[in-house]
Formats: structure tokens, sequence, C-alpha cells
């Protein structure tokens, strides 16, 4: 077992979340016992990943989407009730890092998903530089057959919208709720586009703009980070660690 501190500290030190301007407070979110030996990563904070946690006697549990983000309240009501009785009433810290998780060149979702994806990053673009825009292994004849490889890589349904007509290598992506990068995906030379979520607009820019855009779901694509430092941190320090998804469709 560490100290809380301890942990809190190599995760600072790996994350670096003083280098981000985030929607969020990144780092030990709810305080818990001062002894950590067993560590629970998951996507969200929600009530169904804190009381898995508990069922397996955590310690500390670490998420890339925690309780408290920025326009938040301060009234303690409802699922925030449930979901913060749970985590004081059993001890356990809740640690969160929003885009610090999703950045980190080897750990973070965006390297993650790409090295999942068989994509080689060549350089980054967008807003803090969170975009990747890379290269894939495979050379697909088209950008359906990119999406069928995504949907049978991450198991679920994706939506694609056709732009590129071609054999697709350029690939850009971005995890989660990234479809605000698509034109500057385009702009950095990208053939397809492949991120978590799709609005409106970005349909009609891939028709227009030639660019195709693959949406495979923001739960699906940020699956990996929190998992992947978890498994790092717990290798450090010689903690127990496991992963529990929680199935989301969004």
């Amino acid at each position: 077992m560490i100290d809380r501190q301890q942990l809190l500290q190599t995760l600072n030190i790996l994350l670096q979340p003083e280098r981000f301007k985030d929607f969020c407070h990144n780092g030990l979110q709810v305080e818990g016992r001062s002894r950590v030996g067993h560590v629970v990563s998951g996507v969200t904070a929600s009530e169904a990943l804190i009381q898995a946690a508990i069922d397996q006697k955590a310690d500390a549990i670490l998420v890339h989407h925690g309780l408290f983000w920025k326009g938040f309240d301060g009234q303690v009501s409802g699922w925030m009730r449930k979901r913060l009785g749970l985590l004081l009433s059993h001890d356990i810290n809740l640690l969160a890092y929003h885009l610090p998780l999703d950045a980190h060149p080897e750990f973070g979702n965006n390297a993650q998903l790409g090295k999942l994806l068989g994509l080689e990053t060549l350089s980054n673009f967008g807003e803090q530089g969170l975009g990747h825009l890379g290269v894939s292994a495979t050379e697909w004849q088209s950008d359906l057959l990119l999406a069928a490889h995504v949907e049978s890589v991450l198991g679920r349904n994706v939506t694609c919208v056709e732009g590129f007509a071609g054999p697709v290598r350029r690939v850009a992506w971005c995890t989660g709720g990234a479809q605000g990068y698509f034109e500057a995906a385009i702009a950095a030379g990208a053939q397809v586009f492949i991120t978590g979520e799709i609005s409106e607009p970005q349909a009609h820019y891939a028709r227009e703009c030639g660019v195709s855009y693959i949406a495979c779901g923001h739960h699906a694509s940020e699956r990996y980070g929190s998992a992947a430092v978890a498994t790092w941190v717990a290798a450090q320090h010689g903690l127990t660690h496991s992963f529990i998804d929680i199935p989301n469709p969004a």
C-alpha cells in the first residue's frame, strides 16, 4: 500500500495537469482513506462504477470524467448526493483527469485509441494540441472499410459520413466529444477524421470538403486511457488494479 499523497503526486507528475486549460479540477476530487492498495479505473464516476468499486473493496477510483465541472452550482442533491454519499461512506478516494488523460503521449486516450486502430501519430493539431494526425498501418481502399475496422475493434456500430473518395492513409483522430476539431483536422490534411461524437454541421463539412467523418461513440473511444495509466501506476507502486467498464451507448 502507498500513501494517498504519493499516489496523487505520481499521477500529477505523469499527467501534468497544470499544462491544460480544462473544464474541471484535475486530481483528487473526493478524499478517502489515507492508504491505497487497490485501484479501480473507469471512464466516468457514475453510481454504477462507484458501487462496483465498493464491491471490489477499492481504496481509490481513477476516472476520466469526474464529478465536478465548471458551472457546478454546489448543490449536493439527487444523483450527486448518491454518488458522493457512496464515496464518503466507504472512504474511497476519487481521482479524475480530463484533458491530461486525453493528451498523454503514451497512456492517453488518443494514444491508446491510435494504437488499437493501427494508427501512427505524425503530428498534433487543434486547441492544446489534443488532435492527432497520422497514417494507418493499412491502406484502406475506402472510408467504409476503415469504418468497419473501427467497428470491429471497438465492438460497436459507428456513424460514417462519406467524404473522401479513394484509398485512405492519412487519418486524424481525437477521442470523446471532439467534433469541434473537424475543421482543424481538414486544415491539417486528413482524409478521414475519427472521434466520439458528431453534431449536425459536421456531416455537411465532410461532404463539402471531401474528408470523411467517423463517429465511434464518446464512451467507446475513451475506455483505454484511465486503464493504461492505472496499470502503469499500479506496477510502479506494487498496487492491485482492475478496470471496470460500465456500458454506455453514447
